[in-house]
């Protein structure tokens, strides 16, 4: 779309629906018109990437963080035993916020503008609640029930995409999410998941389609962002959702349970996990399809289990390593079968500006 027709595109949501229509425009074209330049002017990567980055970079890029994000639950286990669940996440965010401030300070003050604040809240809003009802659900159902049923949005991903972005999953999209899933759930069941599913089963349903559409959301809007400042933002509007559920519904954390135990622990999640986690997932989305970067955080499971096996002494079985197999397979068929087709429309529609 052209910057004389955008134009007239602002302007006629503007004055139908105010707001909301701000927020329309901003969802079509990625990037809402702003005072400073052309709409073609999109800010993508962190830092000044260069321009030949192999995709595979980015996919290794993303296990990284499931390195991290699976060795988080041991450090969980201890954290969530000082401080209750809701007021640890808004800890957890509102650190992020700072540790990001205090490095790129510069970088947000000159990049963070309407757009940005807007995107961020599409993208942070659907993030927190994931969170809390995955951990709401962990309290109604058994843990490894809820790491399967929230890895289901690895499924939900290519199919809301196409509804967002009108970019039709390929066959092996679908075969690498079914054999993912079946990975997870060897790795995280052991035939305890029956035909029923109770409150938890259902809230650790409604925290997968939260991840997904948070993953959605930063594919859609994050190739026209910098990455940097919509992660600092994200941060801010989760640690606010986090906290309006904290105030009315958990005690105060007790001070005496905070000791240099607990804080070297929050600071490990918080910078670890959540500083580099999160902002390289938000990088990496600007440069992979949502559908392959969800498949590739399934290696979360894969690692939680590597860990729980090192340090809690869980026996590795056969079927742990089938688990490990089906999923490093879905990887395989997403990246081979297809991917290179998928990946050249990708970089077609950001260079075109269709994205």
């Amino acid at each position: 779309m052209s910057d004389h027709n955008t134009f007239n595109f602002v302007r006629k949501y503007r004055r139908a629906s105010g707001c909301f229509g701000y927020v329309v425009i901003l969802w079509r074209e990625g990037r809402a018109p702003s005072a400073g330049g052309a709409l073609g002017s999109r800010i993508i990567g962190w830092m000044r990437l260069p321009r030949n980055i192999p995709s595979w970079a980015y996919a290794v890029a993303v296990v990284l963080t499931t390195v991290a994000y699976g060795s988080s639950y041991v450090v969980m286990k201890d954290v969530l035993r000082r401080m209750p669940t809701s007021w640890f996440l808004a800890l957890r965010f509102a650190l992020a916020a700072v540790v990001l401030a205090l490095l790129f300070r510069k970088r947000i003050a000159r990049c963070l503008d309407a757009s940005h604040v807007v995107a961020g809240a599409c993208v942070g809003v659907p993030e927190s609640p994931g969170f809390l009802l995955q951990n709401l659900g962990l309290t109604g159902t058994t843990p490894g029930r809820n790491a399967f049923l929230t890895a289901t949005y690895c499924v939900m991903v290519p199919f809301l995409a196409w509804a967002v972005e009108r970019r039709r999953p390929g066959a092996n999209n679908v075969v690498a999410a079914l054999l993912c899933l079946a990975g997870v759930g060897l790795l995280s069941l052991g035939g305890t998941l029956g035909p029923s599913l109770g409150t938890g089963d259902l809230l650790t349903l409604l925290s997968a389609l939260a991840f997904a559409t948070n993953m959605v959301a930063v594919g859609r809007l994050g190739r026209a962002h910098d990455a940097v400042t919509l992660t600092f933002v994200m941060f801010i509007v989760s640690a606010l959702v986090c906290l309006a559920w904290a105030l009315p519904t958990e005690p105060l954390p007790a001070p005496a349970a905070l000791g240099p135990a607990f804080w070297l622990e929050a600071l490990y999640v918080t910078l670890l996990c959540t500083v580099f986690g999160l902002l390289v997932q938000n990088v990496v989305q600007a440069h992979l399809p949502s559908s392959e970067v969800a498949l590739l955080l399934s290696f979360e499971s894969v690692f939680a289990t590597l860990f729980s096996v090192l340090f809690y002494g869980e026996a590795l079985t056969a079927t742990l390593l089938a688990g490990f197999a089906l999923i490093f397979g879905s990887v395989l068929v997403s990246q081979f079968a297809g991917g290179r087709r998928q990946r050249f429309e990708l970089e077609e529609e950001v260079r075109d500006g269709r994205l």
